[in-house]
Parts: C-alpha cells; sequence; structure tokens
C-alpha cells in the first residue's frame, strides 16, 4: 500500500513538470520556426513527442516543417496525422490540399455512392473521440432538463423543459451511435504514406515479381495485409499490389 501511495505521488509531481517541459520545447520550436530553423524546430517538435505528448497542433507545426524544406511526403504525412485528430479543422485541410498539390501522382476515386458520401460526410464530421465527448455533453444537458422539469410548477415550462430533455437524449444517442461508425470505420482503414522519392508496386511480396506501376512520394494508400517485410497496399482508384515496407509509415502509429 505504501508504495502505491508513493507511485501515485511521483506520478502527481512529475506530471506538471513534464508538461512544462514540453510547452517550454514547443515554444523554443515554434520561435525557431519564425526564425526559419526548420531543421532545429523538427529536432524540439520530435522531443516533444518522444515524451509521449500527441496532438494535432503538434503534428501541424512539423507538416508545416517539413513543407518548408520540400520534403513534401513527410508534411503530407503530419498532415494526415493533425487532420485525424482534428478532422474540422480548415488551416490543416488547407496546407494539406497545397502539399498535394506537389505530388506526383494524380490518382483517380472510385466513385462512391449517395448513401456512401452522406454516411463519410456525417461520420466523419468528428473523430470517434469527439463524438464521444459531444455524447457526455448532451447527457448532461439531459439530466439538467430533467432536473429543471420536476422543480418547476408552471406547465408551459415544464413542457419545454421535457421537450428539450428528449431532445437532447436523442442527441445523445446519435452521437454515440456516430462515434461507433467512426471508430469501425477508423479499425477498418489504415492509410500510410509513401515516403520515397519513386517506389515500383509489385504483384507479389517479393523483388522478382511483376511491376505493376510506379507511386511517387506524398501518395496515400491503404495496407490490406501484410507479409513477413511486404506490404499489401490499394491506392484510391482500386489497384492494389505489394511494396517493401520500408517506403511507407503508417498514419496510425501513435
Amino acid at each position: 500500500m505504501k508504495k502505491l501511495i508513493v507511485i501515485l505521488l511521483f506520478l502527481f509531481a512529475v506530471g506538471p513538470v513534464a508538461n512544462a517541459q514540453n510547452e517550454v520545447l514547443f515554444s523554443k520550436a515554434t520561435e525557431a520556426y519564425n526564425k526559419a530553423k526548420y531543421s532545429k524546430a523538427i529536432e524540439l517538435y520530435t522531443k516533444i513527442l518522444n515524451n509521449g505528448k500527441h496532438s494535432s497542433e503538434l503534428y501541424f507545426n512539423l507538416g508545416n516543417c517539413y513543407y518548408k524544406l520540400d520534403e513534401i511526403g513527410l508534411s503530407i504525412y503530419y498532415y494526415e496525422k493533425a487532420l485525424l485528430l482534428n478532422p474540422t479543422d480548415q488551416e490543416i485541410k488547407n496546407n494539406l490540399a497545397y502539399a498535394e498539390n506537389m505530388r506526383l501522382d494524380a490518382i483517380s476515386t472510385v466513385p462512391k455512392t449517395f448513401m456512401a458520401r452522406v454516411h463519410d460526410q456525417a461520420v466523419g464530421l468528428l473523430n470517434y473521440n469527439q463524438w464521444g465527448y459531444l455524447a457526455i455533453v448532451f447527457v448532461i444537458l439531459f439530466v439538467l432538463c430533467y432536473i429543471v422539469y420536476y422543480l418547476l410548477s408552471a406547465s408551459t415550462q415544464k413542457r419545454i423543459a421535457f421537450v428539450t430533455s428528449i431532445i437532447a437524449l436523442i442527441l445523445c444517442v446519435s452521437s454515440l451511435f456516430l462515434g461507433y461508425l467512426n471508430l469501425q470505420d477508423y479499425k477498418k482503414d489504415n492509410p500510410a504514406i509513401i515516403l520515397k522519392r519513386e517506389i515500383t508496386v509489385k504483384a507479389e511480396p517479393n523483388k522478382k515479381s511483376e511491376s505493376l506501376f510506379a507511386l511517387h512520394e506524398g501518395t496515400k494508400v491503404n495496407i490490406e495485409a501484410t507479409l513477413d517485410s511486404w506490404k499489401k497496399i490499394k491506392i484510391s482508384d482500386g489497384q492494389t499490389g505489394w511494396v517493401e515496407q520500408n517506403v511507407l509509415k503508417s498514419l496510425k502509429d501513435f
């Protein structure tokens, strides 16, 4: 029991210190970026990552640094990671679009049905964590309105409180459902970014197999399977093939 108390006290003491160190590193990194010392800024931002701190702002800033250094693959990689954590941020979307315009590959996308597009737009509006937080807000609103309903005496006010509580409950359930769908989509996909200047996609997981097509730095793919040191990938137009695992980097390796 005493050991547990000591560990808890240590964690409570170390947590604020670590956060303060990360804030200092973030400030120094941002200062280095503003002085066009992009490599130094990357070094400092990476230290924060190594400390176990992840945020959309951190990944966004890393994306900006690599973009300034004309390392398009890594800039797209970090913009995409930032977007995973904050899918509604328009500034991230804009910078990602600028970086994507510098890619060599222009791959068409398989058309989706109307219902599939509606699903993607609704479910992708927030990530599953954000849907969960929104559900909590609606639960609190439901409870407050329900309490107010019993405290009020005027029938009109009671009716308003009751209707509001029902709406809050419906919105809570809807948020939970959309969050669940978003989580399932997140688990289903395993996106990655090509980081090599140019690679050749093979028909089978070996170097001697038939070459299917070429891909270039910054192209987004989905990892379908893994076999030894090879990854089976699928691109947005539906084509599939095998590449060596060292040519790409998964976006979900937080």
